[in-house]
């Protein structure tokens, strides 16, 4: 699950060894745990662009007009 950091954690937390992002940058994280962050306020889920629709091919007879 993608998130953003809505808040710093303080220095020298680290997630897994790794310091956890600043607060507004975006990280993905195992989906419980970005979960409980949503939940607690912490961090925000960042939804997945949606996909631009694609453009139809132009059929032969609409290219004869």
């Amino acid at each position: 699950m993608r998130i953003r950091m809505l808040t710093g954690m303080p220095e020298g937390a680290a997630r897994n060894g790794q310091p956890w992002p600043a607060e507004g940058e975006e990280a993905d994280l195992p989906t419980a745990e970005a979960a409980h962050l949503v939940a607690s306020g912490i961090a925000e889920e960042v939804a997945d662009p949606e996909p631009k629709p694609r453009r139809r091919a132009k059929s032969q007879s609409e290219e004869e007009r």
